[in-house]
């Protein structure tokens, strides 16, 4: 792990780089994407078998391509009751989340006396990216589908990576169909993404693609945006917690490990404190804890390269970090934490207190776990069940309304040089 103090006379400079650090955009990885894309827009579902076979090991036929009911079924009877009983309660709250924050169409009058507003449609059809890699996410089944659900949309297609045998975690099977789940494809990385983008003969294109995944499944969904709608480019997971004296070192390090373990190596983890004490006794935690964790090999490397304690003179510069980095995650264990969070501007999601670990977010308390990344909260909010609505303005005028417009657009139109623009609504003041 890495220390940086306010104090440092390249304080400033090893921030900005800090924050500038991001495995989103990188050229060699994108170089290595195009082709895969390319060769699904050609090739279609004969290139979706190849690149199974390379980059996972499977060898698929045509008609395994998709998750049998059958296979559905069989994963639903394997599924033990106490996780069936977990997915239930996360699934309440997630919909209990969801349900307040729908959209819903209005109308009013304007000053011409017209009807405007605007209507929210479900997405016809939506594709969701669910990463298997070394963790089967069943809580980012539910953390997306039940959204795309709850929304209404009528077709929900999900693609996942599969093993070498061809098969997907029969928990993670159980998740994807109990969370409302269409159609589901094993078919995983970019190649998935182009697929549910372009279409192939099997796999129908969808409107908008949503769901995280590595460097190359969000290198492939920007390549591909504007082909197909995109909810947000989620990269490796990330945590800053912001602690000051009253902060516990053993809660901060129990935190720092839960959100290194992910395994993709790219992960990030930052403390940032105004209590010299604290932070070094951080370290001597870290080390207590991790020695009997399963994933430590995973752990160590993101504590070795991505993992900073940062020394700032007040909470002031606290916050100010805390927004320049832009975290996925930020955890406030401070005496005030309402107040300092009052101040945050740019995280994914904000956990207040010391008893509101990111795990609760990431499995149980509603909101949907789906954050931005790599800086991406500067500019962008998590993941919503509104971004599963499609919005459309209204807008009705009477021939009164027209006339009393007319003045106003008459003059615009002729300032850009429109002719043809003030004559459609000239030609409406006509007596018929």
């Amino acid at each position: 792990m890495r220390v940086l103090r306010q104090t440092d006379g390249d304080y400033a400079e090893r921030l900005q780089a800090m924050a500038a650090a991001s495995s989103l955009f990188d050229p060699e990885i994108e170089r290595k994407v195009r082709p895969i894309i390319g060769q699904v827009a050609a090739r279609g579902d004969a290139a979706l078998l190849k690149l199974t076979q390379k980059f996972d090991g499977a060898r698929l036929t045509l008609n395994r391509l998709r998750i049998s009911t059958a296979e559905l079924v069989s994963a639903s009877i394997r599924t033990d009751e106490p996780l069936r009983k977990a997915v239930d309660e996360a699934t309440r709250n997630i919909e209990t989340f969801c349900r307040h924050s729908l959209r819903k169409g209005w109308m009013r009058r304007n000053e011409h006396g017209a009807r405007v507003g605007e209507k929210f449609d479900p997405f016809d059809r939506v594709g969701i990216y669910i990463p298997a890699g070394t963790a089967p996410l069943i809580s980012t089944a539910l953390m997306t589908i039940v959204l795309a659900r709850v929304a209404g949309c009528p077709e929900i297609v999900v693609c996942t990576p599969c093993d070498k045998t061809g098969e997907v975690n029969p928990a993670l099977l159980y998740a994807l169909a109990h969370s409302g789940a269409t159609e589901i494809y094993r078919v995983g990385g970019a190649q998935a993404i182009a697929a549910m983008a372009l279409g192939t003969a099997t796999l129908r294109p969808v409107q908008k693609i949503f769901g995280p995944g590595n460097a190359y499944v969000v290198a492939a969904k920007r390549l591909l945006f504007g082909r197909v709608a995109i909810d947000l480019l989620p990269g490796p997971s990330e945590v800053l917690i912001l602690a000051d004296k009253t902060a516990k070192a053993g809660f901060i390090a129990a935190d720092l490990l839960a959100q290194a373990e992910h395994g993709s190596g790219h992960e990030r983890i930052w403390v940032v404190t105004n209590d010299p004490k604290l932070l070094r006794t951080i370290p001597g935690e870290l080390r207590r804890q991790l020695p009997p964790l399963k994933r430590r090999t995973y752990i160590e490397r993101v504590l070795h390269h991505n993992c900073w304690l940062i020394l700032v003179k007040n909470m002031d510069e606290a916050t100010r970090v805390t927004n320049l980095l832009a975290p996925e995650h930020c955890e406030i264990m401070t005496r005030q934490p309402d107040a300092v969070a009052a101040e945050i501007k740019t995280a994914g999601a904000i956990f207040l207190g010391p008893y509101s670990p990111t795990v609760l977010g990431d499995y149980l308390a509603g909101p949907s776990h789906e954050l931005p990344t790599g800086g991406a909260g500067r500019c962008f909010a998590g993941l919503t069940v509104d971004q599963f609505q499609r919005r459309t303005s209204l807008v009705q005028y009477s021939q009164a309304g027209v006339r009393l417009a007319f003045p106003s657009l008459r003059i615009l139109a002729t300032r850009e040089g429109l002719e043809a623009h003030a004559n459609s609504a000239a030609i409406r003041l006509k007596r018929s």
